[in-house]
């Protein structure tokens, strides 16, 4: 009796004939037709007793069509019809053991000319350019705090004969806005009329230029205080004179009012030059720095546009819309901008060049990730993740993920994905022809 010889060698896989080759294709199906207990086939049976069909059949079992929801991937048919949940047609699906899943990331999905028809599928190639950081967002005209002014007494009084009886009056620098009468600044003036009574000689020169300045510290101007010492005489009330150019926007003062030097009499900003504040996504806050230049159009005066520059970054950010604010300035010598008006900001930040770039409107963003949907012809297409940069003029910088000349869907990208997705939990990868399975 021969013994079997124990020396192995390999055997190529090309010797093998073609329904042996069928039969083990058809073992390793077994797994997923949910089979939970190995095959025990007595030596009497064939295999293909054992499984009950032959190899090829048991084979083309697996690319009969099912039907599941788009919606509920949980409803999986063997024939056509609804979604007991929704309501939705269900779509065939189909194995197709001709499909390419050599790639990498989520299943690709195969499609007919009809169904790329029906789904208006539009691609794009990837391509390098430029994208221009430019910032767009809404601002408002605000006062240009370091032009504002405020009139404060110094020294208790009562106001009498006013001059300016409303607020959004303009005003000019050194126009009269009313009179007051202190009892302090009238002491005063009796003291600089005594030190400039003739005194003892090399006193009565620093008597009186103390006196002088006791007056200019009481804010009494300097014409009242000449016409004082030319007439030698006291002025019951003495002017309150505007010190800037500009509009009364506060005005506390009024008529026989009593005042102190805590009472805030005027208000008055100087509206030649203003601020524009506006809010900066987080995103952008890398494009920003002082300096650079910013365009606004007011929609109340359209057709107009105004230059300016970036003056002023915040520290924080606000915690509730996680924006920062930033401060712009504009020359307003017309007076056209008026502040709380909203302005539309254009901030140009200049180039990025060399950058790879596809249309945002082909990015799909998730809470997890961003991807897009990679065209390989002959309707296959695959989502894939990708890793993004800036965005601007409906473009979006790719870091990671595409080639330059890749081309990617940008319109019926989302039904593709779904598809991918429903695919990747094992269930198909091809979406049938027609278009009452589209939603």
């Amino acid at each position: 009796m021969l013994k079997p010889s124990l020396s192995r060698r390999p055997v190529p896989l090309g010797r093998f004939p073609v329904p042996f080759l069928a039969v083990l294709f058809s073992i390793l199906l077994l797994p997923a037709c949910g089979r939970e207990s190995p095959i025990r086939a007595t030596p009497s049976e064939t295999l293909s007793e054992t499984l009950g069909d032959t190899p090829l059949e048991h084979a083309a079992k697996h690319q009969d069509p099912t039907y599941v929801c788009p919606m509920h991937p949980q409803i999986v048919r063997d024939a056509p019809g609804t979604c007991p949940i929704c309501g939705m047609n269900l779509v065939e699906q189909r194995q197709d053991p001709l499909m390419d899943d050599e790639s990498e990331g989520r299943p690709q999905v195969r499609l007919d000319a009809a169904a790329v028809q029906n789904l208006g599928v539009r691609t794009a190639r990837v391509e390098r350019g430029t994208l221009w950081k430019s910032i767009r967002t809404l601002g408002r005209v605000e006062y240009d705090e370091t032009r504002l002014a405020h009139l404060h007494p110094r020294a208790d009084g009562f106001i009498q004969g006013l001059v300016v009886r409303a607020e959004g009056e303009p005003v000019r620098k050194g126009q009269e806005l009313a009179q007051l009468y202190a009892p302090d600044i009238l002491s005063a003036q009796v003291d600089f009329l005594q030190a400039l009574a003739p005194q003892p000689a090399g006193v009565a020169q620093v008597k009186t230029d103390k006196a002088r300045n006791i007056l200019r510290l009481l804010e009494v101007p300097e014409s009242v205080i000449g016409d004082i010492e030319r007439r030698r005489e006291t002025r019951q009330t003495i002017p309150v004179l505007s010190p800037i150019d500009g509009v009364v926007t506060e005005m506390m003062a009024r008529e026989g009012m009593y005042v102190t030097a805590a009472s805030a009499m005027f208000t008055i900003a100087d509206l030649s030059r203003v601020w524009v504040l506006a809010d900066i996504f987080e995103h952008q806050i890398d494009w920003l720095a002082p300096g650079l230049t910013a365009e606004i159009r007011l929609p109340a005066r359209p057709g107009q546009t105004w230059t300016g520059k970036v003056d002023y970054l915040y520290p924080a950010l606000d915690p509730k819309s996680r924006t920062l604010r930033v401060r712009l300035v504009f020359e307003n010598p017309e007076l056209a901008l008026k502040p709380n008006l909203f302005a539309n900001v254009v901030i140009e930040g200049g180039p990025r060049r060399g950058v790879l770039k596809i249309p945002s409107e082909a990015l799909i963003v998730t809470g997890e990730r961003a991807s897009v949907v990679k065209a390989f012809g002959e309707g296959r297409f695959q989502p894939i993740d990708v890793v993004v940069g800036m965005q601007s003029g409906g473009e979006v910088e790719i870091l990671s993920g595409l080639d330059e000349g890749d081309e990617i869907v940008v319109s019926g990208q989302f039904l593709i994905d779904s598809e991918s997705t429903l695919s990747n939990l094992g269930r198909g990868s091809s979406m049938a022809p027609g278009g009452d399975h589209v939603h």
